[in-house]
């Protein structure tokens, strides 16, 4: 995993911080208790501006252990509030870029269930679960396999 001084900053100012989120880390604590990129972004705040006792930042959305990705966290309440706000009303566009194996179609949509089962993530025919919808569109194609922007309709856990 990533210590703090490997920390990719990416923007900062008095209201937020913008970090690289490398595949396979967490973004906050699970059972595992593995480092979580907030605990490390928290260290690189004390560190940078020498903050005494707890640093507050707070986290408004979250990206899976195997993406990678950027993350956005709010260094006051207020400001977590507002981004939290923002994100629950879609006025903030994500964007998702995905590598398929094979040729996919130039765009399209695709729409399933999905429903836990355990600590995993199915896909249903039979309409069990929460329906997820996502549409995509093809960005590349190299060596047998696409590149894709994808847009997720709905926000399902694991997506």
């Amino acid at each position: 995993m990533k210590k703090q001084e490997e920390l990719k900053v990416l923007y900062t100012d008095n209201h937020l911080v913008v970090v690289e989120k490398p595949a396979g880390m967490l973004v906050q604590g699970d059972s595992t208790g593995d480092e979580t990129l907030l605990d490390i972004t928290k260290q690189y705040i004390k560190e940078k501006y020498n903050k005494p006792g707890d640093v507050y930042l707070g986290l408004v959305h979250r990206l899976d252990r195997p993406s990678s990705g950027v993350i956005v966290f709010a260094k006051t309440s207020k400001a977590a509030s507002r981004l939290t706000d923002q994100f629950k009303n879609k006025q903030i566009k994500k964007k998702y870029l995905a590598l398929v194996q094979g040729m996919i179609p130039r765009n399209g949509s695709y729409e399933d269930y999905l429903y836990r089962e355990e600590k995993v993530s199915k896909v249903s025919r039979l309409k069990k679960g929460d329906f997820a919808e996502l549409s995509f569109k093809q960005l590349a194609f190299q060596r047998n396999v696409s590149l894709a922007e994808i847009d997720l309709k709905t926000g399902r856990h694991h997506q």
